[in-house]
């Protein structure tokens, strides 16, 4: 799976973000002190002003000089790092609850018929998920609310499909999320979301895989939309 946005963020620049968030940057422009945010973060003025630049130069914020400081506001990069430090939190004191997405069906790329077939991934496909998909993913484009819900699919039950190497290459590593596909009240399992460690798709996006063909199964268009019912982390 791809490294969170929170945890590519060290925890004093996290906290730095999170207090720009509290004053009002995750829903617009707010002006914010060096010399303020250090004594929140006790921490220099200078300290300060090297965290939000940190934040500028990873995306998590837009920021602009002005006389009596900086304008800074969070962007999306910032908000998902947020969302993703809550959905922890959520994991140490709330119970489980399960996760549904949302979203349209979408033509891919087609690299996933590829690599779902590569032996180094198949076997671990047929001795951990219990079956061998169907060589290719069904591409989900999420709407907005499920782009925010996202952040909680980490903690959700996972299956880890780890990397390995042939005489040419290495490859990356994934996760795969035990999932019911759902369109007009027909629904199948299993499927699994996977989540490649390294990937060109955005957060905006995901892959499913099972072992038979999708877009067959449950009669799917691309733009029909389909909801994908995660199932549930135990607790441990």
């Amino acid at each position: 799976m791809s490294e969170s946005a929170a945890g590519s963020l060290t925890h004093d620049e996290l906290l730095a973000l999170k207090y720009v968030a509290l004053d009002g940057g995750l829903t617009g422009t707010v002006t914010v002190s060096c010399s303020g945010l250090g004594d929140r973060l006790d921490a220099s003025t200078q300290t300060a002003s090297r965290r939000l630049q940190a934040l500028e130069a990873g995306g998590y914020l837009d920021r602009e000089r002005v006389a009596d400081g900086q304008l800074v506001s969070v962007t999306d990069g910032g908000e998902q790092a947020l969302r993703s430090e809550y959905a922890d939190y959520r994991q140490l004191f709330e119970s489980p609850t399960e996760l549904t997405l949302t979203g349209t069906v979408t033509t891919g790329m087609g690299e996933g018929k590829h690599y779902i077939s590569l032996p180094g991934y198949e076997r671990q496909f047929d001795s951990r998920l219990g079956y061998t998909p169907f060589p290719g993913t069904l591409n989900v484009e999420l709407d907005t609310a499920s782009i925010h819900a996202r952040a909680d699919l980490p903690g959700q039950a996972s299956v880890p499909i780890d990397s390995w190497e042939d005489d040419d290459r290495t490859y990356g590593a994934a996760t795969c999320y035990p999932a019911t596909v759902e369109r007009d009240g027909r629904a199948f399992e299993p499927a699994h979301i996977i989540v490649p460690d390294r990937t060109h798709h955005d957060e905006e996006n995901l892959e499913l895989i099972a072992p038979i063909k999708l877009r067959d199964e449950l009669d799917l268009d691309d733009g029909e939309m389909l909801a994908i019912h995660v199932a549930e982390a135990e607790l441990k």
